[in-house]
């Protein structure tokens, strides 16, 4: 049986959620999880873009955040999703980038994810998350 269009893109937002949050809890690297993206569709580049934006939206990251997660990003500061995430506010506007410029955005939105999730795992949520994406078990 063929899966319908919503259940894949419940899958791959499922998927995303946890690559990423294996990223930023240091069970998976930045580069496999590059090279998990990497090899998606241009669509499901795009709708991963989406989704993590949301996610750095939700972590609430400050400027030095998005200063640290660049520098920890290996992109250029100068480059488009690094000049839009150390913006004050920071710009989402990532998933209409060009392709060419969807990996560095990855790499930009997971790195600057990582450093404000770290930060509230260990300030809002010490010792009482019920949230399930923190409590990952190693792979």
């Amino acid at each position: 049986m063929l899966r319908t269009s919503s259940e894949d893109r419940r899958a791959l937002r499922r998927e995303a959620e946890r690559v990423v949050n294996e990223v930023a809890q240091e069970l998976r690297t930045l580069d496999e999880g590059t090279s998990w993206f990497s090899a998606l569709s241009p669509a499901q580049r795009q709708a991963v873009l989406q989704e993590v934006a949301g996610y750095a939206l939700q972590a609430h990251i400050t400027a030095a955040d998005g200063r640290e997660g660049v520098a920890r990003s290996g992109v250029k500061p100068t480059a488009n999703p690094s000049v839009m995430m150390c913006m004050d506010p920071p710009r989402y506007g990532f998933a209409a980038l060009p392709a060419d410029e969807h990996v560095k955005a990855f790499r930009v939105l997971v790195s600057v994810f990582s450093v404000a999730d770290s930060r509230r795992r260990q300030s809002y949520c010490k010792g009482t998350c019920g949230h399930a994406w923190h409590n990952l078990p190693a792979r």
